[in-house]
């Protein structure tokens, strides 16, 4: 699959052996502009997938290429043009953020009167002000994530990779990382591929998913696809919940119990209306207390309870 310039990457039956591994198996996909998810476990062959569209390894077979690059035989060209946030610890601990993102600004090629101005305007954006010129040895960990993202995006790249980027962030920092991810993709016109197994937060910021699972691909769709409105009905009552599964499946309702859920499900041709109806009236019936009851909607986690093709 051969990538266009307004494609951010494509692969074609792409694989990769390790002596005791297949971290990717015959993988085909490509994503375009925006912000894409790249989902999976621990070890389904995210990073290696990255490392290899970034002329960083060879693959074993097949081809993948990179903004129209291929990634084989150009690979310092899609480095240029491209950032890269790594998930693992990578700062010196010695100097500052601003002389670490002003050198990486260098080392894509900006002048030095242009990547100080670049690197103080970046550190600034990503939410370091006068912490920047302390040691980064210092840092927390939230700070050092944002100094991982200022030197991705110092060069102004037409596309970044994020490697696990709310790795080791409390609540807090992941949603203001997540906030800054989609300010890039938005504000900064900037395509982003992120990777990460927490799929809630990706559900949060992209705009397409890619889910692999072993190196294989599982899905690859729009968000909008992951998440929409399934045919299931979600009821919560105070209590009696057993006298109302007993009541619906009575009138010939497909229900189950799920903790403290009873999930109600429509037939797909059938209206989702005469179901509400069915459980609003159960409830007044029994004279139960409503807590909740509403249409059920895909998640991204969905996915990997899909029974196997």
């Amino acid at each position: 699959m051969k990538a266009s310039p307004t494609t951010c990457f494509a692969t074609e039956r792409l694989t990769k052996r390790f002596p005791r591994v297949t971290a990717l198996n015959d993988l085909t996909v490509s994503a375009g502009p925006g912000v894409t998810g790249l989902v999976g476990a621990n070890g389904a062959g995210k990073s290696t997938l990255i490392k290899i569209l970034l002329g960083l390894q060879p693959p074993t077979s097949g081809s993948a290429s990179v903004l129209g690059m291929d990634s084989g035989t150009h690979g310092m060209e899609i480095r240029r043009a491209v950032g890269y946030m790594p998930e693992h610890d990578c700062l010196p601990p010695d100097i500052s953020a601003t002389e670490f993102v002003v050198h990486m600004a260098q080392m894509s090629g900006l002048p030095r009167i242009a990547a100080r101005e670049r690197a103080a305007d970046t550190l600034r954006h990503v939410g370091l002000d006068e912490e920047r010129y302390r040691p980064m040895g210092g840092y927390s960990t939230g700070m050092k994530q944002r100094v991982k993202l200022a030197q991705a995006l110092v060069h102004d790249p037409r596309l970044v990779f994020l490697d696990e980027p709310t790795n080791g962030l409390d609540p807090q920092g992941r949603d203001d990382m997540l906030a800054l991810i989609r300010r890039i993709g938005t504000e900064f016109g900037i395509s982003v591929v992120v990777t990460s197994h927490l799929l809630g937060e990706l559900e949060r910021v992209c705009d397409h998913v890619i889910v692999i699972d072993g190196g294989r691909l599982l899905r690859s769709s729009a968000i909008r696809e992951f998440t929409q409105v399934s045919q299931t009905i979600a009821v919560e009552v105070e209590e009696g919940l057993e006298p109302l599964a007993a009541r619906l499946a009575g009138a010939g309702e497909t229900v189950a119990v799920q903790g403290r859920t009873l999930t109600v499900q429509v037939a797909a041709d059938a209206d989702p209306g005469r179901t509400y109806d069915a459980v609003r009236d159960a409830v007044c019936d029994l004279s139960l207390n409503l807590i909740r009851l509403e249409q059920r909607r895909g998640r991204i986690e969905d996915v990997f309870k899909e029974p196997a093709a």
